[in-house]
């Protein structure tokens, strides 16, 4: 571990919390959407084992790892008996996404003065470009030496869930309903909730702690499909290639240059959805593209996916003898119209925040978490705070204080559901 100057002050309260975290970002996580494997890294099943251990060493003799990798703990209700009180669910995910390396990092930890933070090696993570500094000024701050990213993203989620069973099993006469920790995998490929039967779960209500900075609750998320677009043409040698080779890379820029450029998520912000091819394979005989399909609106998917086919059937009228398929599947969907279903999901988010003296700012995600499957399949799940900013990049940081209050939030939606019924 890296520390960096000036050396942070941190206080007893935050210790057990940063100690977790310093330890669970030095686990490589990172999600292989190309694995067959489930889970697609043996990483995470050994991160799995750790929490497994950790939370048996807490008292928690039910926690296990399953085959895929998946965690589980609970403990019942100390209000009512177990068939009649709610059973809340906190949800956090072992993975990290693939867009940068997860291997081998080196946490700095540090007391943010202003200004811009340098990494140690040589990349800024500036004010200008990450304008919620300005409000971290004076709080603990862990970042990469930045040849990788640091994986908040979602083990600060983790984290955070791990020290509210260790408050629950410390202070037995908390309130509290039925409490189920689930720790999923490969989320970051969109297979979080894959292996499990989510009305088995028995579940009233879940929160994931897998959002932004202070005080975000996310009610929307995007709905998300996934393509894959393979061009087969014919290779021969270029001295003899006139009217005989078919060239697939030719081909996919053909199919590229189609695509509404106002379409990318360079250009869209806010509610808008987007195209994004961000993954390309092959050669001259063959290519495969993979692009992901994003909107809040569940139907307008459909207008992506017909833009992606009729792009392919002209560029097979300008390729004579290209085959292309394309295929489209379905990964998740916003969870603002599941959350309708249990007002209480959302009422109780709020209040948590408002018990706290934190101002709730309810945001759409422009993606998707592991509770937009876990809503899509009746379990109702907000998204919370977690203290991740910069996520999949090796500008990555999470704000310790943040994650601090995320914790204080789940003890409190904990006494708010101890009351609750089924």
């Amino acid at each position: 571990m890296l520390i960096s100057t000036p050396e942070p002050m941190i206080s007893t309260y935050h210790t057990s919390l940063l100690q977790r975290f310093l330890q669970y970002v030095q686990v490589e996580t990172t999600a292989n959407a190309d694995s067959s494997t489930v889970p697609s890294t043996p990483g995470q099943l050994e991160l799995g084992r750790i929490l497994v251990s950790q939370l048996q060493a807490m008292g928690i003799e039910n926690a296990i790892q399953d085959p895929a990798g998946v965690v589980r703990a609970s403990l019942p209700s100390n209000q009512f008996p177990a068939a009649e009180a709610a059973t809340l669910v906190f949800n956090a995910h072992i993975d990290t996404a693939p867009d940068a390396s997860g291997r081998n990092v080196q946490p700095q930890v540090l007391t943010y003065q202003g200004g811009d933070i340098e990494l140690p090696n040589g990349l800024r993570i500036t004010e200008q470009k990450t304008p919620e500094l300005n409000k971290l000024i004076g709080q603990t701050l862990v970042t990469t030496n930045g040849e990788t990213l640091l994986g908040g993203d979602d083990k600060a989620g983790v984290s955070i869930i791990m020290e509210i069973a260790r408050h629950l099993t410390t202070n037995p006469d908390f309130p509290r309903p039925n409490v189920l920790f689930l720790f999923t995998c490969d989320e970051e490929i969109g297979r979080g909730v894959a292996s499990i039967d989510v009305p088995g779960l028995n579940g009233t209500v879940a929160y994931t702690f897998d959002g932004g900075g202070r005080g975000i609750v996310n009610q929307a998320t995007f709905s998300a499909n996934a393509a894959t677009i393979e061009f087969k043409g014919v290779n021969i040698h270029p001295a003899i290639a006139k009217d005989r080779m078919i060239n697939a890379i030719r081909a996919a820029a053909h199919f590229l240059s189609q695509l509404p450029a106002d379409w990318s998520p360079e250009c869209t912000e806010g509610d808008d959805g987007f195209l994004h091819p961000y993954d390309i394979s092959g050669g001259v005989a063959a290519v495969r593209l993979k692009l992901i399909l994003r909107d809040f609106q569940t139907e307008k998917l459909l207008a992506q996916e017909t833009c992606l086919r009729n792009a392919a059937s002209r560029t097979e009228e300008a390729f004579s003898g290209l085959k292309i398929n394309v295929d489209v599947q379905p990964q998740y969907r916003n969870m603002e119209d599941g959350l309708r279903r249990e007002p209480r999901a959302m009422q109780f988010a709020l209040r948590a925040h408002e018990l706290l003296n934190i101002t709730p700012k309810l945001e759409k995600i422009r993606g998707g978490t592991d509770g937009s499957q876990l809503t899509a399949h009746g379990l109702p799940t907000p998204n919370l705070s977690s203290g991740q900013h910069n996520i999949h990049s090796p500008l990555e940081f999470a704000c310790l204080e943040e994650m601090a209050d995320a914790y204080e939030i789940g003890l409190q939606l904990v006494r708010l559901w101890s009351q609750e019924s089924r």
